[in-house]
């Protein structure tokens, strides 16, 4: 058993229970080919999170400081995390992205770059937009809704797949794709919470 797969499993009989994880349209995620799942992001905890509930190995970017510390460093590359110079256009982290997806593989992502706290999705970066318009990937949208609470419910919800290819044709700003992508994200929160609400009162 490959070292991502050990630690999924693990990760799994852990947190599922902990956190009271329910998942919606996992079916949505592509069995086959370049994928890229761009999730709002609300912890720390959201990349094994989202790697758990999703039926696909996920390639994520972590900042590179964590890379320096040698038995951390060689941990994540074994759960196929790779690093990323935060604040500066880092050309290997791109490159490298580029090359999981032109291998048919699965990129997550975080468009707005770091956490909400409060829990309010942030502004994206144009990241995820350079990513969508430079592979021929799939988008998934993901939403995690917490908060993260033991013996809270926690729910992670995967939209339908964004098919990019008019974003592409049209020469669409990096920065205008990710606009486009978090839209999806955020239209998966209010119906999700809308549904709720009305089911509550």
């Amino acid at each position: 058993m490959s070292l991502y797969k050990f630690a999924k499993t693990a990760v799994s009989a852990i947190v599922y229970p902990l956190y009271r994880i329910r998942v919606i349209g996992k079916n949505n995620i592509p069995e086959n080919g370049p994928v890229i799942i761009c999730s709002n992001h609300i912890s720390n905890l959201d990349p094994p999170v989202v790697g758990i509930t999703s039926p696909r190995d996920i390639y994520f970017m972590a900042k590179g400081e964590l890379f320096e510390k040698p038995f951390l460093g060689k941990l994540l590359s074994g759960i196929q995390a790779f690093p990323v110079k935060r604040g500066m256009g880092d050309r290997n982290a791109l490159r490298k992205g580029l090359k999981i997806l032109e291998n048919g593989n699965t990129l997550g992502l975080f468009p707005e770059g770091s956490r909400s706290k409060a829990g309010q999705l942030g502004k994206p970066l144009a990241g995820a937009g350079f990513f969508a318009l430079r592979s021929n990937a799939v988008i998934v949208p993901c939403a995690i809704i917490g908060p993260y609470k033991v013996g809270g419910k926690l729910t992670v919800i995967y939209g339908e797949p964004m098919n990019m290819e008019t974003y592409r044709q049209n020469k669409t700003s990096a920065k205008e794709a990710a606009d486009a992508i978090m839209t999806e994200i955020r239209n998966l929160m209010e119906n999700y919470n809308s549904q709720h609400s009305s089911l509550d009162n």
